[in-house]
């Protein structure tokens, strides 16, 4: 169906309870489209409403269509993709994300859990009609944004780098179109306990935060304005085989110049003092530089900057 020029899908969608899962999911479904998301608990109770993510999950079961326990690839997965009937598309946002920052972390456990069974989830979803998968990427994989300079910014973004290779090969030889969305470092309400939020912690407390790495550039961007930017190459991704991508960057700037940035929209807006303090860097065992390359239009998207920074204070204020 066609409305406004926008066909509406139902789409698949794995990963719902992460930060940037759940407003995913929130833009599709703002947009009219019929999603069924994939959640790997048993039941809305082993998502507690006093967690973060379980707030997450608890706004979205009045938006979209939720499937309690499933993993991608398994047996559950693939008979309830079956039993959907007529799919448009397969949004797999889901990935091994368990000790991230880890050196340590278990790249092989992670490409295998994050494509389980692909041929036949492909196979699958060409059964019920489905000719269309985003898979979901990060600028901390190599050969993506710019910075990289080849080299895989961490053992996680290796895992997510392979897992988007495997995706692509199996995609080709089925003839399905394989769209990559490569997010770079989204902040906003709902988030865990990250760079964001350890600032307005901090300053809640009556402290001033210190930025202990200001002089790495990477890419801030408000996740309200990512969504929008998913949701459209989602709607937009070709029904022919093929690969799309897309880079959204927002702030691509010094890590100082962002919280410095930042502290300026919340010292207007929440009832504290809101300074930073900007450390001498010296550890540099990171790349310099990891940033994504399509900057945003926001008016291109209808999105208001100002809106967002008000929407974010008054998510903060109202903890």
């Amino acid at each position: 169906m066609i409305v406004d020029g926008i066909r509406k899908m139902k789409i698949l969608f794995t990963g719902g309870s992460s930060f940037t899962g759940s407003w995913f999911i929130k833009a599709l479904s703002a947009a009219g489209h019929e999603v069924v998301a994939v959640f790997t608990g048993s039941g809305p109770e082993d998502y507690p409403p006093d967690t973060t993510r379980g707030q997450r999950v608890g706004q979205l079961l009045d938006c979209c269509r939720p499937r309690f326990g499933h993993c991608f690839g398994d047996e559950s997965f693939l008979k309830l993709i079956r039993e959907q009937g007529d799919l448009s598309l397969l949004c797999h946002h889901a990935a091994d994300v368990t000790n991230y920052k880890s050196p340590d972390f278990d790249v092989h456990g992670a490409v295998a859990r994050n494509t389980l069974n692909l041929p036949w989830v492909l196979e699958a979803l060409g059964e019920v009609g489905c000719r269309r998968i985003v898979l979901t990427g990060s600028v901390f994989e190599g050969h993506e944004g710019r910075g990289h300079e080849g080299i895989h910014f961490s053992p996680y973004g290796l895992s997510k780098s392979i897992t988007a290779e495997i995706f692509a090969y199996y995609c080709s030889r089925s003839g399905q179109r394989l769209g990559k969305f490569v997010i770079p470092n989204p902040f906003g309400p709902y988030e865990e306990l990250r760079f964001t939020r350890h600032l307005v912690g901090s300053w809640f407390t009556g402290t001033v935060p210190t930025v202990g790495s200001p002089d790495y550039i990477r890419d801030n961007i408000h996740v309200s304005l990512l969504a929008l930017a998913y949701g459209r190459f989602v709607e937009t991704l070709p029904d022919e085989g093929g690969f799309s991508r897309i880079n959204p960057s927002g702030y691509a700037e010094s890590q100082g110049a962002f919280a410095r940035r930042f502290a300026a929209e919340m010292d207007r807006r929440l009832d504290c003092d809101c300074r930073v303090e900007l450390a001498k860097q010296s550890d540099f065992s990171e790349p310099l530089e990891r940033v994504n390359i399509d900057q945003l239009d926001p008016e291109d998207y209808g999105w208001s900057q100002s809106t967002a920074w008000d929407e974010l204070a008054d998510y903060y204020l109202a903890q």
